[in-house]
């Protein structure tokens, strides 16, 4: 599930590690549950009743005590003070919400009518759940979250060293000029496939927070360098006419495909704009953005340059010296740096597919 900022701030504000997290950890284990708001407005004010004002500075201890009393707490919106105890919230009655327990229901009805994030901490339940707009989130214990990333940590290898095979593959391909619609949308398809469940295992290292680090650093390894890799695949093989369709556009397609959908080549070509299902043998040339990536100390400005110059990476690999230097800012120094560097490409990448 994707994460809106708006979530992704409320989890990072209870996760292990935080003041808040402590507080409601302690209420929990007390067993006395509680109704937290974390923010005030005009709104939450029309809605409020009773209590008495307190604006102290926030501290897990106090917000522990406080949750003995019957009534909501109100934070303000960074939870570091406690700005009221014992208030009696009554939302909109009318507000649909399909829960059942008092508490919850005010919760739920809470987040819907401010959105702003509501926290209720069960007594039988033994529960933490956040409640943002129409979201509800229940915070599971730690080990659980750990348990459940783990798996989606070995997941996300396995996906992750099947993308760097197909990916190697296409260079070769490339090379050699025999590159498919198929080809290039399997890539595509990988790449979104590591892509959602890196996102998966950000939700948990953000939920995570103190306790997320090691499992944070993972993910950063084994993800490394995909998202630049996805917008090179896809300006590599844009189609250019009359009507130009824009790279974040075609990457937005690729994030919109249903799971159904993109385990299937053929939408993930049309979402690409390079074909259908019907086509997926049809040849495809490549312009050259991936492989003159590779090239070291080669800036974006003179990547742009070769590829309008050119037009495609057979002609860059068929380009003589002098070829390389008619194009502006090439002097005879880069040109040797781009042809020994593709040349050393396509050497590895030829070498990997037969060897």
């Amino acid at each position: 599930m994707a994460l809106s900022n708006e979530l992704r701030s409320a989890l990072g504000s209870v996760a292990p590690g935080t003041e808040l997290r402590e507080g409601l950890e302690r209420i929990l284990r007390g067993r006395t549950g509680a109704l937290i708001v974390a923010g005030m407005d005009r709104q939450v004010e029309s809605i409020s009743t009773g209590g008495f004002v307190l604006d102290v500075p926030f501290t897990a201890t106090a917000l522990r005590e406080l949750a003995k009393m019957d009534g909501a707490i109100i934070l303000d919106g960074t939870a570091t003070r406690i700005l009221r105890a014992g208030v009696h919230l009554m939302p909109d009655a009318t507000i649909v919400t399909e829960e059942t327990g008092t508490r919850h229901r005010t919760a739920d009805r809470v987040a819907r009518q401010t959105g702003l994030p509501v926290i209720s901490v069960s007594a039988s339940m033994h529960i933490i759940a956040l409640y943002l707009g129409d979201t509800r989130y229940v915070l599971e214990d730690t080990a659980a979250v750990i348990g459940r990333a783990n798996q989606a940590l070995q997941t996300l290898e396995r996906y992750r060293t099947r993308l760097d095979e197909v990916a190697d593959a296409l260079s070769a391909l490339e090379i050699e000029d025999l590159v498919t619609v198929r080809d290039v949308a399997a890539v595509a398809q990988r790449m979104e496939m590591v892509s959602r469940i890196a996102e998966e295992i950000d939700g948990f290292v953000l939920e995570l927070g103190s306790d997320g680090r090691l499992l944070a650093l993972q993910l950063d390894e084994l993800v490394g360098g995909v998202e630049a890799e996805r917008e090179l695949v896809v300006r590599d093989y844009l189609p250019q006419g009359r009507r130009k369709v824009a790279v974040p556009d075609v990457l937005t397609d690729l994030r919109g495909l249903s799971a159904s959908d993109l385990v299937d080549l053929g939408s993930v070509a049309e979402a690409l704009r390079i074909g259908h299902g019907d086509n997926l043998d049809a040849a495809l040339s490549p312009r050259g953005y991936r492989l003159l990536a590779r090239v070291p100390r080669l800036p974006g400005t003179v990547v742009e340059r070769l590829i309008v110059h050119f037009g495609s990476l057979q002609r860059l690999l068929a380009a003589s010296l002098d070829d390389l230097q008619a194009v502006e800012g090439v002097g005879d120094l880069r040109a040797r740096g781009v042809r020994e560097g593709l040349s050393r490409l396509a050497e590895s990448s030829i070498l990997e597919r037969y060897v």
